[in-house]
């Protein structure tokens, strides 16, 4: 009788879990049968949902909901706290499976080179979201000294920072957040949030669900230049062909024609303002130094020659997130992903490399919405099955389920299950309960691998 095909996904964010779902739901998962063991280096799984995604974006985190009823399926299982390459390599992947598909996504910062970046008071966006989503890897304590704040890009993750920099800690208790990043924010001393993108508002990138919640916050005064609303030929075309960057126009065009309100705290969204040096003295930030832009005619921008400073004190830059390099696997360096085709990794001499597959950020980048990784992960398998049928898959020196356990137990790893989440989840639960908040989520690693049984 021949044994189920054996397949190892790194990373259990939504692109791990949708390579999963295709998995089990291929021809291959009935006869002969699939046996999947995901490896996620977090305690917990969901990546990019739980360490990534706003707290107060619950209708995002409705995701999980169905995540998990994938990760529920018995062909499945879950290795949490589990890191590649420091605790499994790729040689030992490869002596327990036919295919390994790799779903790591991307945690750390572009880098915006231009002066000052370095400064004190200059951050990286991701560096903060994973501070307030509670990641147990960063600084328990947060610096939020500034009074004016800069934010650097014109998508979710500015939007994201700008709002979560803007509200009050109150606000945002209801959430699931830690204790820790209550109190940061209680002590938050932020009353003007400016947002910059250096082209105009049919390039923004925010989503318009996510850009007119802005105005909700009854703490939040969102304000937009007149001035900034300007379209081109190439502006025209783009709000004509993309009916998501004529609703985000559309919203934009309202706030700057409405008078502004008496809401405390104030967020301006800039336009045309392209970030050309961060102001210093003694080594902190000071200012933002700009230079207006101009559309061309296509929808691009050209720098005008006139500048501005703008007084703040501290600026985050949220202008794309980068991949961690994967050792052992191909890298171009300028994307920060691992070259592939169709999924299949491809080396430098432009053969595949055997049984090894990439999907999600990983593969294309840090774009799109999470919903855009299902049609990513349903390729990447698709060509995994075809090699599968083909015989172009390598066979495991030890294919058995417990092979792996032993492995582990060997190296003396100590990992999270599927079942330990659920003892993690209630865990969480109960902390919120006495407050009415759906959860409060657990931080120090140790304590999760704790109520995880781990």
């Amino acid at each position: 009788m021949p044994r189920p095909l054996r397949v190892a996904i790194v990373g259990s964010g939504p692109a791990g879990i949708y390579a999963a779902d295709a998995l089990l739901k291929s021809e291959v998962a009935a006869d002969p049968g699939v046996s999947i063991d995901i490896f996620e280096r977090m305690p917990a799984p969901f990546g990019l949902i739980r360490y990534g995604v706003a707290p107060d974006h619950p209708r995002i985190k409705g995701i999980i909901t169905a995540l998990h009823q994938v990760l529920d399926k018995p062909q499945i299982r879950l290795f949490g706290n589990v890191d590649y390459p420091t605790d499994i390599s790729l040689d030992d992947l490869r002596a327990f499976y036919d295919g390994v598909i790799f779903a790591t996504g991307a945690t750390a910062d572009r880098e915006l080179p231009i002066p000052g970046i370095d400064l004190d008071g200059s951050y990286g966006a991701a560096d903060f979201v994973s501070w307030y989503d509670g990641h147990p890897d960063v600084p328990r304590t947060w610096p939020l000294e500034a009074e004016k704040v800069a934010v650097l890009g014109v998508g979710n993750v500015a939007l994201d920072v700008a709002r979560i920099l803007a509200k009050t800690a109150d606000e945002l208790l209801p959430t699931e957040i830690p204790p820790n990043v209550y109190d940061g924010l209680k002590a938050n001393k932020a009353l003007e949030i400016h947002v910059f993108g250096r082209r105009g508002p049919a390039q923004a990138k925010f989503s318009p669900m996510e850009l007119r919640e802005l105005d909700h916050s009854p703490n939040i005064e969102v304000i937009v230049d007149p001035e900034d609303i300007d379209y081109d030929d190439g502006s025209i075309a783009t709000r004509r062909g993309n009916k998501q960057a004529d609703m985000v126009a559309k919203t934009l065009e309202n706030w700057a024609i409405r008078d502004a309100g008496d809401r405390p705290h104030k967020l301006f969204l800039h336009f045309f303002e392209s970030p050309s040096e961060i102001l210093g003295e003694d080594g902190k930030v000071v200012g933002l130094r700009t230079e207006r832009t101009a559309l061309d005619g296509t929808g691009n921008v050209k720098g005008t020659g006139e500048f501005k400073d703008w007084d703040v004190q501290a600026v985050y830059r949220a202008v794309g997130y980068l991949s961690d390099q994967l050792p052992k696997l191909p890298w171009d360096i300028d994307s920060g992903t691992v070259p592939d085709e169709g999924g299949r990794v491809v080396q430098e001499s432009g053969e595949h490399l055997q049984s090894t597959y990439v999907t999600g950020w990983i593969r294309r980048g840090p774009v799109g919405l999470i919903g855009h990784t299902k049609g990513d992960a349903n390729e990447t398998v698709a060509n995994l099955l075809d090699d599968f049928a083909n015989g172009r898959l390598h066979t495991p020196d030890s294919p058995g389920p417990e092979a792996v356990d032993a492995f582990l137990a060997e190296r003396n790893i100590r990992f999270t299950t599927w079942e330990g989440w659920y003892r993690l989840d209630a865990a969480e639960k109960a902390l919120g309960e006495p407050q009415g908040r759906e959860r409060v989520k657990l931080v120090e690693r140790e304590d999760m691998l704790r109520e995880s049984g781990a």
